[in-house]
C-alpha cells in the first residue's frame, strides 16, 4: 500500500463500509463548518443524495430530495471525512420513513435504513464519493470509488475557494469523471464539451479533461458482468437466455453489484489471507468497471490509479449524471500527476 494512501483503510464490506480510514479523527456535533459540498444533479430523473460522515464534523442534512437540474450546498469541517452518494427510486412518506419506524429498505439503490435522512452507510450498489478532507501532511485525499457497486454517473469538481496554491493546480488534474451508464454517454466519437468557450466540469478548451476514448455504446451498455446486474433483462418465454449473451437488450439503468459484495470471497474483497497486495488482484467487476471509469477505484489495492491528493484547504462539487464521457486523467497524464503534494 502507497505511503500517501497511508489513510485509506482496505476492508470491504456489503454495507459499502471499506477503504476510507476515518484517520482517528472523531465525529464532533458542534464543530466549526466552514468547507462547502455542493451537490447537483443533472439526472433526467429525481435522486436522493445522501452524506455519511466518518470523521470531523459533517453536515446536519444527511439526505433530502432532488429534482433534476437542482443544486444543494451543505458545510462540514476542514477535517471532514466520509461519502456522497445517490439513492434511487425512493419512497418516504412526510416523516421521511418508509414506514412507521423508518425500517427497511425503500429505495432500490443506496438505501440507508429507509430513511430520507441518513444515519448509517448506504447498500451496495452505489457510486461513492469519498472525501478526507484533512489527512496526513496536511493533504486532502479523494476518490470515485465503485468497490462495492455503481448506481448513477458521478463527478467530483475541486474548487479552489480563493487559495493560491489550489487555483494554480491544473483543473484537468484534478476532475475525475465517471459515467457507465448509457442513458448518459455521449455516443458520438468527436466527444467535445468545449464548443463555443464552454466551460465543463470546472475545465475549458485551455486545459480540457482527458476523456476516455475506447469505449463505445455498446461497450457502456453491456459492461457489468452478467451476473452482477441489478435489474437482470428479464428471462425469454422458456426462462433461458441465449448464449452470448452480448446482444440481449439490458435496461438504459442498470445498476452493477461487485463480485465482493455479491459473494462475499476473500479473493474478491481482498479479505483474510488475501488482505496483501501482492495477493489480491482485480477481479472480473473490477476489470469490467476499470475500463467503464478508468479513474474511479475498482478495488482495495487500487489507490496508485484512482485516489487524487492536493493540498488542503479545497471545497469539491459532486455532480450526479454529469454527461459525456469517464475520464481518463491517469491513463492520460500518468500516475503522478494526480498527487499534487504541498509544497
Amino acid at each position: 500500500m502507497s505511503t500517501f494512501a497511508s489513510i485509506l483503510l482496505y476492508a470491504l464490506t456489503a454495507s459499502a463500509e471499506h477503504h476510507l480510514r476515518t484517520n482517528n479523527i472523531a465525529i464532533r456535533q458542534n464543530g466549526n463548518t466552514n468547507t462547502s459540498i455542493l451537490v447537483t444533479n443533472l439526472c433526467s430523473e429525481t435522486i436522493y443524495p445522501a452524506i455519511l460522515t466518518q470523521g470531523g464534523t459533517g453536515p446536519q442534512n444527511t439526505g433530502w430530495v432532488a429534482a433534476p437540474n437542482t443544486n444543494v450546498t451543505v458545510q462540514v469541517s476542514e477535517d471532514w471525512q466520509g461519502r456522497v452518494w445517490a439513492r434511487s427510486n425512493c419512497t418516504f412518506n412526510s416523516n421521511g420513513q418508509g414506514n412507521a419506524n423508518g425500517g427497511g429498505s425503500q429505495c432500490t439503490t443506496g438505501d440507508c435504513g429507509g430513511l430520507l435522512a441518513c444515519k448509517g452507510p448506504g447498500a451496495a450498489p452505489a457510486t461513492l464519493a469519498e472525501f478526507t478532507l484533512t489527512g496526513s501532511d496536511q493533504q486532502t485525499f479523494y476518490d470515485i470509488s465503485l468497490v462495492d457497486g455503481y448506481n448513477y454517473p458521478l463527478a467530483i469538481v475541486m474548487q479552489p475557494n480563493g487559495n493560491q496554491a489550489l487555483q494554480n493546480i491544473d483543473p484537468s488534474t484534478t476532475n475525475p469523471s465517471c459515467v457507465a451508464s448509457i442513458g448518459n454517454f455521449f455516443t458520438g466519437s468527436n466527444y467535445n464539451p468545449y464548443t463555443n468557450n464552454q466551460q465543463f466540469l470546472g475545465t475549458s478548451s485551455s486545459q480540457p479533461l482527458p476523456f476516455d476514448t475506447k469505449n463505445t455504446a455498446s461497450s457502456i451498455s453491456s459492461w457489468c458482468p452478467w451476473d452482477l446486474q441489478v435489474n437482470p433483462p428479464t428471462a425469454p418465454g422458456n426462462g433461458v437466455y441465449p448464449y452470448p449473451d452480448d446482444n440481449i437488450q439490458r435496461p438504459v439503468y442498470n445498476p452493477c453489484t461487485s463480485a465482493c459484495v455479491k459473494y462475499g470471497q476473500a479473493n474478491y474483497c481482498c479479505t483474510g489471507s488475501y488482505n496483501n497486495p501482492n495477493k489480491c488482484s482485480p477481479s472480473y467487476y473490477s476489470k469490467a468497471a476499470k475500463s467503464a471509469c478508468p479513474d474511479a477505484y475498482s478495488y482495495a489495492y487500487d489507490d496508485q490509479t484512482s485516489t487524487f491528493v492536493i493540498p488542503s484547504g479545497a471545497g469539491f462539487q459532486v455532480v450526479f449524471c454529469p454527461g459525456g464521457k469517464s475520464t481518463n486523467i491517469i491513463g492520460s497524464k500518468g500516475a503522478g500527476s494526480i498527487k499534487h503534494q504541498r509544497r
